[in-house]
């Protein structure tokens, strides 16, 4: 049986990431953390458009906000990324095996050739 509350989790998490601009806020706060403002710097939008990037990734628990007097610091949250990176394995895993019973046919064909 799935469990719907990781099910939920998931989602939250890979919708998070399937937007460009969150996905280069999370490479931003990859090396250390920033304030809101270091983090709309790069893109051409409104502060109210940051934000509410801001809020979904806070929302897949892929970001941590502080507030320091008028001050909002983000940092990345890495179990988040870690829970997306441990479901993508068991389908690497897959492809994996995939590979091998191809590369397997593959060395077969070779050797029937010659």
């Amino acid at each position: 049986m799935v469990n719907n509350e990781h099910t939920n989790e998931l989602d939250q998490i890979f919708h998070a990431l399937a937007d460009p601009t969150r996905r280069k806020m999370i490479r931003m706060m990859a090396d250390k953390e920033r304030t809101v403002s270091e983090l709309a710097e790069p893109f051409d939008m409104s502060l109210a458009a940051i934000s509410k990037h801001i809020k979904v990734l806070e929302q897949a628990h892929l970001l941590n906000r502080k507030v320091q007097g008028r001050t909002h610091i983000c940092h990345l949250d890495g179990q988040a990324l870690s829970k997306a990176t441990s479901w993508l394995r068991v389908y690497e895993q897959f492809w994996n095996k995939r590979f091998d019973l191809l590369e397997t046919e593959l060395m077969k064909a070779k050797k029937e050739e010659h």
